[in-house]
């Protein structure tokens, strides 16, 4: 092809001399062709692209197809269920609710009910009316140790920073928890002043304590004092680790750091932001509970609260013989499954490091139960949860309320470009490029989010009214059935039997699952 390319830039040439010599008005045709020539000739000589080498001008066409593949797959070639990470029907299902659209099908299910893995409610004969359930229950998130406790709502806005996010979306995000009564998490990228328009706000604090540090990187308690007595701040939350990238810490790339976002963060700018996989404040569980205790007593005895995904189970089930042994209890515990989204992280961690969530929901559960904590704290769960079913099979499974990340971004108008890490979201929600973030409109987009949320809550009301369930605290393991293979069913309650309250306190009870995690386990070490 090198060749080729050779004699194709000849006869080019000598083809527009001989019209150029009958007329010159073809000399137009030098400038498409003296570049197109003079870029084959830079690709037959550059040494770093194979493609471009051998095949010059030509070999452009695979880098440009590829760029578009995205694009293509999505709109022209996949069918409604299989895209990824979120199909075509999830998408419009968060589409048509934020814009209040009839989010009903014709026709019946595109799903495969025979398939492994196919989950469903059992509904019940004495199915109760949907005027008779409370259509926007709270629940109370505080231990017996928590001054201020919060009426979270069923369903809520899970970790997002602002740098990962945009201004104008964090906005839109806010304005929309206030308007819909539910809250926004700030995610570990600081508290900033667009976290601060009138919505209830977590404020997630991660190991490089964004917001709450000094100029070594360290937790500063009188920053943390200055921000956790905000109004507008209802709980604070510890990250340990996310589903997207557990152990490695959050990546916001340079290109996205701003000096505004620096100076929100208490960082320099001109590098990417790279949080430390471990935090420096505490070592030990023990040192944790510690921890704990300081930002309940900076923060006025609000709600304090972990993230987690769960790796070694050892090391969670050192912070419960913790919390047991000091009789310092966190208010909720908020668990991310391995298949939770990031705006960037490299793919191995993405797709092969962390619990996925219903393995781990059970989990953290049965361990809270075990060691009879669980009536001190509430279990909040993130993980891929855009629907009102999404958010039973988690009730079911353990938790006792939802957030959602990437169901909120498409209410904002997300179109899953999969551009999050690049600072090119066509939507202006992923990126800091001021150009682009002008297209999203808080002041339009909040109300979408508002409404997607409170027709999820409705929508996983109505199906529990359906299952005769008046309250989520009564939604239990035997309500979601699953398919285990092609002939044979399992609720949840049968393929993740409930541990007994307390078995766990004593090693002469301790179950024989959980008896080699219970034993290396220490309160004195992770």
């Amino acid at each position: 092809m090198r060749k080729a390319f050779v004699l194709f830039a000849i006869t080019s040439l000598a083809i527009i001399g001989l019209l150029m010599y009958v007329n010159l008005k073809f000399t137009f045709l030098l400038l498409i062709f003296v570049p197109l020539i003079a870029m084959g000739l830079y690709d037959m000589f550059q040494s770093k692209k194979s493609i471009r080498r051998n095949f010059p001008l030509l070999g452009r066409m695979r880098y440009i197809l590829e760029a578009l593949g995205p694009g293509a797959r999505q709109y022209f070639i996949e069918n409604d269920t299989e895209g990824k990470p979120f199909s075509r029907l999830q998408r419009s299902l968060v589409y048509q609710r934020s814009k209040k659209e009839t989010d009903s099908m014709p026709f019946g299910t595109q799903l495969d009910l025979y398939e492994i893995g196919y989950q469903w409610i059992n509904h019940s004969i004495k199915a109760i009316p949907f005027s008779q359930v409370n259509a926007n229950p709270r629940v109370r998130i505080g231990s017996s140790q928590c001054e201020k406790p919060y009426d979270a709502s069923l369903f809520n806005i899970s970790a997002m920073s602002f740098g990962s996010l945009s201004k104008n979306a964090i906005i839109a995000l806010n304005e929309g928890a206030k308007q819909g009564g539910f809250y926004h998490n700030t995610g570990e990228g600081g508290l900033s002043p667009y976290h601060l328009n009138g919505g209830d706000v977590v404020w997630n604090i991660g190991t490089g304590y964004f917001s709450c540090r000094d100029e070594n990187g360290n937790f500063s308690y009188e920053h943390f004092v200055k921000r956790a007595t905000l109004d507008n701040v209802k709980m604070i939350e510890i990250k340990f680790s996310q589903g997207a990238k557990p152990g490695h810490g959050g990546i916001l790339p340079k290109e996205k750091v701003t000096d505004e976002i620096a100076a929100i963060r208490l960082v320099s700018k001109g590098h990417d932001i790279i949080s430390p996989p471990t935090h420096s404040a505490f070592k030990t569980p023990l040192e944790l509970m510690e921890f704990v205790k300081l930002l309940r007593k900076g923060s006025g005895g609000k709600p304090i609260g972990m993230k987690i995904c769960i790796g070694n189970k050892s090391e969670f089930l050192s912070i419960c013989k913790a919390m047991v042994e000091t009789e310092t209890y966190l208010d909720f515990i908020t668990v991310d499954g391995g298949e939770g989204g990031t705006g960037a992280a490299p793919q191995e961690y993405s797709d092969h490091v962390g619990m996925p969530l219903r393995d781990a929901l059970a989990f953290v559960y049965d361990a809270l139960n075990g060691f009879a904590l669980k009536d001190q704290i509430k279990i909040i769960c993130s993980g891929k949860i855009i629907t009102g079913f999404d958010i039973i099979k988690t009730l079911s499974t353990g938790a006792d309320l939802c957030n959602s990340a990437r169901g909120m971004m498409f209410a904002l108008g997300c179109i899953q470009a999969l551009e999050c890490h690049a600072n090119t979201c066509p939507t202006g929600v992923a990126t800091q490029d001021p150009r682009l973030t002008k297209g999203l409109v808080p002041e339009e987009k909040s109300i979408r989010v508002a409404r997607f949320q409170h027709e999820t809550v409705k929508s996983a009301m109505e199906l529990m009214a359906s299952a005769g369930i008046d309250h989520p605290d009564k939604v239990d393991r035997s309500v979601v059935s699953m398919r285990v293979d092609r002939t044979k069913i399992q609720t949840f309650e049968e393929t993740y039997p409930e541990l007994t309250k307390g078995c766990l306190l004593n090693e002469e009870s301790v179950p024989q699952d959980f008896l080699y995690f219970w034993k290396k386990a220490s309160a004195e070490r992770f």
